[in-house]
């Protein structure tokens, strides 16, 4: 696939494609005999799995250094699996912090709702009292 198909299918700039290259986020692209890139299915599941971790917000230095590590082979499995579980940890615990967050909001929500559910009440009484001659 060329780099403008590839860009299409992931929604990434051409530029953004060549800097993850270029640092080390994805292997290198193979090229064609005269140095296009030519990315095939492993590239772009390389794509798909650094999009998907930069998404979810794991560093760009740990996902460097996995990449790094793959490419020295099988003797670093232990050290992929330990990176992975780190990254793994540190996304809960946002996650985490992110449903306590959205917690707060919907309680703060539910206040202003029951506060101008109150004031509805207090409006529609004063508004009936008039209608009645009350007021």
């Amino acid at each position: 696939m060329t780099i403008a198909e590839v860009s299409r299918r992931f929604d990434l700039s051409a530029d953004t494609l060549r800097y993850y290259e270029r640092i080390g986020l994805i292997p290198p692209v193979p090229r064609t005999k005269s140095g296009i890139r030519d990315y095939d299915e492993e590239s772009c599941n390389w794509i798909e799995l650094m999009k998907c971790m930069r998404a979810a917000g794991v560093q760009i230095e740990a996902l460097i250094e996995y990449v790094a590590l793959f490419q020295r082979g099988d003797e670093t499995v232990e050290a992929r699996k330990a990176l992975l579980i780190e990254q793994r940890e540190q996304l809960t615990a946002r996650m985490e912090e992110m449903q306590q967050s959205l917690d707060r909001l919907n309680h703060k929500i539910e206040r202003y709702e029951k506060g101008l559910m109150c004031k509805e009440q207090l409006l529609q009484r004063h508004q009936d009292g008039k209608e009645n001659g009350h007021v």
